[in-house]
Parts: C-alpha cells; structure tokens; sequence
C-alpha cells in the first residue's frame, strides 16, 4: 500500500505506532542537523522530522533536496511533537522517517500552494489542477459534493427518479443562443447542446414517469457576465398531476433540508411575493429580503411644487438608509457619484436628512418645507437617524437604479450576512414580453409555460397583462430556482405558439414531436430546476459560482488551462463538410 493514513488522521492516540504515508511536500524547514517536512494530502497535513542523530547521512541529503509538491512516500514511527501546533488536528504529533521514497519530483509551482496565495485569477484558472490543491477550491468542491448528495438522498427519499436525458438535441428557440455541434453522418445538418432538457422533461411525463430529476449540464452560448458560465448545471426536476401548490410544497421541503443539514439553519417561512410587488418594493425581481429597505414612491408627496426633475418623471421613488444621517457630506457626494457611473446611469440623487430632533434637511430645502419632508419620512418609512435618498426618471430605468443603490448601501452596511438565509417565492411573472427589435412577443421563460387559470382569453385582448403560472425561488437576492406549471394540451400549446409569432408550420417544425406526444394523454404537470452552481455558491457564504466549479471559464468564455475553444484543421473541416468564412 502507499499509505496506511492520510494526512489528517493522525493524533496523540498513534503515538509509537508504524505508518506509512504519502503526499505532496507542502514546505520544509532545513536546520542543518534537522529537517522537517510538511506532508500534504486531501486530508490535512503531517509534521515529517528527519534528524542526523537518528536518520541516515544518505536521508538526510535526500531530504534536504526535497522541493515543493514532490510527490513523496515516507514509513516512519509516530513520535511526540515537542513544538505542537493546535492550528491543525495532527498538530501533536510528528512522523520520525526511516524510510524515504520520491515517487516524482516538481517544479516550482507558479504560485504558492497555500490558503492565501500569490497567484492572480486569471494565473490560477491556467493552472486549476494546482489551484485545486489549495484548500480554499479543494474545500469549495467538497462542499459541492455534499450538497450535491442531500439533494440527490432528498429527492430520492421523496419518490423523484433520476433519469439522463440527451446532450445531442434538435436546436429550438427557447431563449438564449445554442451551441450547435455539426453531424459528420448527417452532411450539412447539426446537433443542439441543450439549454435545459425541458422538452424532455415534459415527454417524461407523458412517458408516465410521474416524479423526475436530474442533476444536468446545461449550455447556453449568450454574452458572459462576471458570474456567467456557458456551461453550467442544474438540479431539474418535473412532477405530473400537480397544480403549483404541490411544486411549491415539494420544494420549500428541499430547500428546508439543505439548509438545515449544509448549514445547521432552521427556515420555517417561505414568503410569497408577486412579481408586480416585487418590482414596485425592491426594483428587481430577485430581491435580498435579510434586510428592509423597501421602496417608497413619492410621486403623491412631490410632484406638487416647482421642482421640475421630480415633476417630470414619470417616478419619484426613495429609500430609507438606517443611521444614514450619520454621513458626512463628502460620504453623500461619493454616493452621488456612485449612482452617476455609467454602470448605473441616474443623472443625480436628491437626499434628505432625518435629524434625531425631528427636524429634516434635505438637498432641494428650497423647493420643499418641513410638512412635506415629513411625508417622504413617512412614505418611505424613514426613522429619526436615517438618511433617505430619492431618484426620479423612467419608472423601469429608476427603479433598477434605485434597487442597485440599495444592494450597494446594504453591503456597505454589513446587512447582506452570509450566515443568514432569506427565502422567498416571486410568483406570477408576465406570460409574455415585448421585444421592440422584433416588434413581436416573446415568452418571458420558455413558451411552454401555462398563463394563470382564468387568463387564457386575455391573450386575445391584452397579451402583456397575462400573468403566467410561473414561479422563482430567492435566497438572499439570488434567484437560485425557477420553474412553472406547463401547458399541457395540443390547443393551449398551438395558442400560445401563435402569439409568439410562430406559424403552423414553423410550430410543427420545431416542435412537432412534442405536440404529437400531447396528443396521447399528457397528464397536467410542471417542474422547477435549480442552478446548483449558484445554490451552492449562497449555501457557501459566497456569491461567486467560479469558486465551486472544478473547471471554469473566463470572463470570455475559455478555458485558459487547456487553450478552448481552439482551430480544428482542414481535415476536420472536410470532413464535416464546414468551410470557414471568418471576418477579417
């Protein structure tokens, strides 16, 4: 064997014990007369000692020439440490070596392989096998790994079957643009990778299987942002004679369950926020409810004096900072500025003091007196010791201003902590969108979305109030799971693929195989899927999925560790019968 512990096992109770173990060299620290050796694997560390009084001269050498991460293998006798370290579990004891085996030597590692390390991102992501070694990402990708069992041991428990849908799919318009993979056998025709197997997932339940997930690669090829993958993966779930209730139920019971067993944290209440609230509150549909906040719109209490900027918007809408009025004037001119980026886009703030007296000052003093200053404490719920600060403008433009700003002064603030959980449901998001490129409706989740019972003749009259039967689950301002109740009859589904523009033809086209199905029996239905990136981000205090993914992309796209995308040469093209036609 190469070893009879790992590295992390060891303690006082092996005292005088022989093992055996292997590892990387971690450091090493050369007396002269004595040398010790940190020995790193998985699982923790181990002190090695080498001494010339009781290691042979030839040892000796061999351990003094011991680089960092040589891939070595020791048998030794497990002795006292006379310097003991409580910072690590083998922190008693020490390996006195009698036996050294260099299984391979090393260069010097690009960077240093310790928890804070001097490497930048980009350097790290090309070296990830080293990066890995770290027990940040080494930790973040056990923690994936735990996660990922509960929800697979819960699902499970509750009667879910895992079954494994195709990777080589027909492309169809659902939203974000496709990878496309060309057919070799199949000259001029192409593969899809999927954006989510949701069409597979629907004939599942025609298929009859009830109860179904999957823990699934997903790929979509759409503009990266900073914490954006093109390929990622989700937890996706169905269920067949349900209404939303059941969907609801199922899933507050797994998130209830991870929390409790990934965190230790008890969560009894789901809030349930509709979306046109949810906009109207916090400016986005993803709101972080571990802290208030909440909107206040203004136009009622402003819009009656000569001041023009809040007279000719179309909404006046503020937020009550807690202790804000503690804000020096410079500290109120860098949150300005802040707003003014171009990130953000507001052409200014107006602000008002709430002063512990009673009394309030605000920017616009001239334009507004006490009683009026009063009602926007009030609108906005502004207590003696905050600060409100009010934009105005396009009801859509400042509003997402405003909920930028408030996410912006909560993290200031210490109020967004990791440590604590805040979920909620936003329900009853429009069925449909307008998109003024195309001058036509598009589906604002997939078109296989149901709208609300009782709403299906408003698609004749007024499509964008339609609401749809359509739901997100938040936690702490990330939307970490999304799903709907499907339309589940050939008529509803040739309705709604006729507002969206699609014709017969170009329905049957692209999804004529599941309109067929429909056609033998499809049980009502509808599912969720979770993006486990993200949920195991927030479930790990962080916000960033890069973290826990063994092998990300950049910001672009690629891979800098293996050089992709990369040039497939002429032969290859040949053969899938594609020619190039790149722009200079």
């Amino acid at each position: 064997m190469y070893r009879s512990h790992n590295c992390g096992e060891l303690n006082a109770t092996n005292i005088n014990e022989e093992v055996t173990l292997a590892g990387w060299v971690q450091k090493s620290r050369d007396k002269g007369f004595i040398v010790w050796i940190d020995l790193r694997d998985r699982y923790g560390i181990t002190q090695l000692v080498f001494d010339e009084e009781r290691t042979s001269k030839e040892m000796m050498a061999q351990a003094q020439n011991l680089g960092r991460e040589f891939v070595i293998q020791v048998k030794g006798n497990v002795i006292e440490r006379a310097s003991k370290n409580p910072n690590i579990p083998t922190g008693d004891i020490e390996i006195l070596v009698t036996e050294l085996n260099i299984l391979n030597d090393a260069i010097l590692p690009p960077f240093t392989i310790e928890d804070t390390t001097d490497g930048g991102e980009e350097l790290r992501m090309k070296y990830r096998y080293l990066d890995i070694r770290r027990n940040p990402v080494k930790n973040n990708l056990i923690f994936r790994h735990k996660v990922t069992q509960e929800v697979r041991n819960y699902l499970s428990n509750e009667g879910f079957i895992e079954v494994e849908t195709p990777y080589l799919i027909k492309s169809t318009p659902e939203g974000a643009r496709d990878f496309v993979v060309p057919s070799r056998m199949n000259e001029g025709q192409f593969y899809a990778l999927p954006q989510s197997p949701q069409t597979f997932k629907q004939l599942l339940m025609v298929g009859g299987m009830d109860k179904y997930f999957q823990i699934v690669k997903c790929f979509r090829d759409e503009d990266l942002r900073a914490d954006r993958q093109p390929e990622f993966t989700q937890i996706d779930c169905e269920m067949a004679f349900i209404e939303q209730e059941d969907i609801l139920n199922a899933f507050e019971g797994l998130t209830r369950h991870l929390l409790k067993e990934i965190n230790g944290v008890k969560v009894d209440k789901f809030p349930r926020l509709l979306y046109d609230d949810a906009m109207r509150l916090y400016g986005n549909d993803k709101p972080d409810i571990r802290f208030g906040m909440a909107f206040g719109e203004l136009n009622d209490v402003a819009q009656h004096k000569d001041f023009g900027v809040f007279n000719n918007a179309e909404l006046v809408v503020g937020i009550a900072v807690p202790g804000g009025n503690s804000y020096t004037r410079k500290e109120i001119d860098k949150l300005i500025d802040w707003v003014k980026r171009p990130q953000i886009g507001a052409l200014g703030m107006v602000y008002c003091r709430c002063n512990e007296d009673g009394s309030y000052k605000s920017s616009v003093d001239k334009f507004y007196d006490q009683e009026d200053l009063a009602k926007w404490a009030e609108v906005t719920g502004a207590k003696a010791g905050d600060l409100i600060c009010i934009l105005s403008g396009d009801t859509n433009k400042v509003r997402t201003q405003l909920s930028a700003l408030r996410m912006e002064l909560a993290e200031r603030l210490g109020l967004r902590k990791p440590n604590e959980f805040a979920p909620l449901w936003v329900m009853d998001f429009p069925l449909l969108e307008w998109d003024e490129e195309t001058e036509r409706y598009h589906a604002m989740h997939h078109p296989f979305t149901s709208p609300k019972p009782g709403q299906l003749e408003l698609l004749k009259t007024d499509p964008g109030a339609v609401k749809a039967n359509a739901y997100d689950l938040v936690l702490n301002g990330n939307e970490i799971g999304g799903g709907s109740i499907r339309i589940h009859d050939k008529k509803t589904q040739a309705l709604m693929f006729d507002y969206l523009g699609f014709t017969p033809e170009e329905a049957k086209a692209q999804f004529g195989f599941l309109m067929d199905a429909f056609q033998y029996g499809a049980p009502p239905h509808g599912g969720i899927a979770f993006g486990l990136d993200r949920l195991v981000a927030i479930l790990g205090g962080q916000e960033t999925i890069r973290d826990f993914i063994a092998f990300p992309k950049n910001n672009a796209g690629r891979d800098v560790m293996i050089d992709a995308p990369a040039p497939i040469d002429d032969d290859q093209l040949e053969e899938l019968s594609l020619k190039l036609n790149l722009k200079p």
